[in-house]
């Protein structure tokens, strides 16, 4: 067990007799890695509430294929920052990063912890680390950009980022549609590239206002998570996935180019109601591609390095030894 806490902004360490902060645990790890249950249970430990980081359940409608907390998970543990836009409206990491922040000052006001969970990588490092100081986002720049997206098409937009913004043209990914509609957004505000105002923000930033204990939870053995997003990938078609996908095609404001409508197995299931696969192959897909996601957030978290891994379904009471450890002898 460490014996020293981190600066989440400087990756430091810090005696924590001088540390003074408020404490928070931010829980992490992998889709389908058994976050959700850890953290309910201490949050009914605790008597606090969950502040959730992910990107998918912050759209109301995203429920099964998001994995959204039921109602008696949340009815034993609450959950702040869920249900907060409609799939057609934008929310930024900035976003993110204001309200948690918000949500944690106020659990630690009431004497409580907050508890993070997810494994939204950009929305940890949002609050954690901070974000360039872009230009806000503006709503008609917003409206006119989603236009065009529908009318010119993604990779015409994608020409235009780089060619205003080579740097920022090689780094996004032709089919990321959110950071280039945010990275054209920012220039046509501000006559700047992205890239420019990125490189800008690269100093010393303050101390975040909590200290952290981060804890990554992960199956050791990779094929037990692959198992488990198959298992739950065929629960939630039988919870009325398709149904669910179904009633947001239904509203003319949808469309699949949305970044809700492109979170994983969303996106698969529009296709496969668009005739482009059989059952089986959709199917095949949306495991896939969730295992894709569970790879990509393993090798974010292998980079935080102040972090202490657990496989949850092996090493139970370690982690919440852990937890102990760090709330102190009262938890």
């Amino acid at each position: 067990m460490p014996n020293a806490s981190f600066d989440c902004r400087s990756s430091q360490a810090v005696d924590p007799r001088a540390d003074h902060r408020p404490r928070a645990v931010a829980v992490m790890g992998p889709t389908a890695s058994g976050k959700t249950d850890f953290a309910a249970d201490w949050a009914q430990h605790l008597d606090t509430e969950v502040i959730s980081v992910d990107s998918a359940l912050v759209y109301r409608r995203l429920d099964i294929g998001s994995a959204k907390p039921d109602a008696a998970t949340l009815a034993r543990a609450p959950h702040r920052l869920i249900d907060l836009r409609e799939p057609h409206e934008p929310y930024s990491a900035a976003d993110f990063a204001r309200d948690a922040l918000r949500e944690m000052q106020a659990l630690s006001a009431e004497g409580r912890v907050p508890l993070l969970v997810g494994g939204t990588g950009l929305y940890f490092k949002a609050l954690l680390e901070g974000l360039s100081d872009l230009p806000e986002s503006d709503t008609a720049m917003r409206e006119q950009l989603q236009d065009e997206l529908v009318g010119r098409g993604l990779p015409a937009l994608h020409a235009e980022l780089q060619r205003v913004d080579p740097v920022a043209g090689a780094r996004i990914k032709p089919g990321d549609t959110q950071r280039t509609l945010r990275a054209l957004e920012v220039f046509r505000l501000s006559g700047v590239p992205i890239s420019e105002w990125q490189a800008r923000s690269r100093g010393p930033r303050a101390p975040f206002p909590f200290r952290v204990l981060k804890l990554v939870l992960a199956p050791t053995d990779r094929a037990v998570l692959h198992e488990r997003i198959a298992r739950r990938f065929h629960a939630m078609l039988a919870a009325g996935f398709l149904d669910e996908v179904r009633a947001l095609k239904s509203d003319p404001r949808l469309h699949p180019d949305l970044p809700a409508m492109r979170a994983v197995g969303y996106r698969q299931a529009w296709q496969h109601l668009d005739g482009a696969t059989d059952t089986a192959t959709f199917v095949e897909q949306g495991i896939a591609a969730t295992r894709h996601l569970a790879k990509r957030q393993l090798t974010w978290l292998r980079g935080e390095h102040d972090a202490l891994w657990f496989d949850p379904s092996t090493a139970r009471a370690p982690l919440d030894q852990a937890m102990r450890a760090f709330l102190g002898p009262d938890a």
